[in-house]
């Protein structure tokens, strides 16, 4: 544990890709703050999950930041749009989906940005992944690389030379299967993890939305059960 006494802000959406982060970032000896922002998402439920998952890993404080985004829509998550189903994984890997939020990575690394500057923090760390990631831009190292940039030059703390931001990406090189296995190494509990984009009232997984697919997939490949429900599976 090379980072031991640092503190870091740790994005949390309540899926098992932020879990496995907030497990990585804790692991790496960072204490941290977690951030978990409500945008206005169809799949609310999330929000829980990511309480949940903050609980359990012993965070030093947990900060949730409302930002409605269905004012400007533009995603299925976000407006009344369909939530794409039942599309094979050559589909899902290809273009990019209905369900990309218009710039929400952005807005999520600024707002983490803000509060690590605040809290005189450097270091965020962010569950983006470039492979099983459904086609989102935002998710990509090049992505990454340009706002780590932006955020000396765009903060106090930056400009005055105080320190340097760096945005930790632990998975993003790493397959859906390696994600599920990592976080099981970590003790990470997926079973109060939340990715259906499209969940029944009662907060069950559809099981054919591109996030279930992918999720499920990554848990067969793994050799490992899924703990949470489906309401059916393909």
């Amino acid at each position: 544990m090379t980072e031991t006494g640092r503190s870091a802000v740790v994005l949390v959406s309540g899926g098992l890709d932020s879990a496995t982060t907030l497990a990585v970032a804790r692991h790496q000896g960072f204490a941290c703050h977690a951030l978990t922002v409500r945008y206005g998402q169809r799949h609310a439920i999330e929000l829980e999950a990511a309480r949940r998952v903050a609980r359990s890993l012993g965070v030093v404080r947990h900060v949730e930041v409302a930002v409605d985004l269905r004012a400007i829509g533009g995603s299925a998550l976000t407006a009344d749009l369909e939530v794409p189903k039942d599309r094979p994984h050559e589909a899902i890997a290809e273009g990019i989906p209905i369900t990309y939020v218009p710039a929400r990575n952005t807005i999520f690394l600024s707002l983490a940005l803000a509060y690590a500057e605040t809290a005189e923090l450097f270091d965020i760390f962010i569950g983006v992944n470039a492979l099983d990631y459904s086609g989102y831009p935002d998710c990509r190292p090049e992505f990454i690389r340009q706002f780590e940039q932006l955020a000396q030059v765009a903060t106090k703390a930056g400009v005055e030379g105080r320190g340097v931001f760096r945005i930790h990406t632990p998975l993003i090189t790493l397959t859906k299967r390696e994600i599920i296995l990592e976080g099981t190494r970590l003790g990470v509990d997926f079973g109060l993890t939340h990715s259906c984009y499209d969940p029944l009232p009662d907060g069950t997984a559809c099981g054919r939305c591109d996030s279930c697919r992918l999720r499920l997939k990554g848990f067969a490949e793994a050799g490992l059960p899924d703990p949470i429900r489906y309401a059916e599976t393909l």
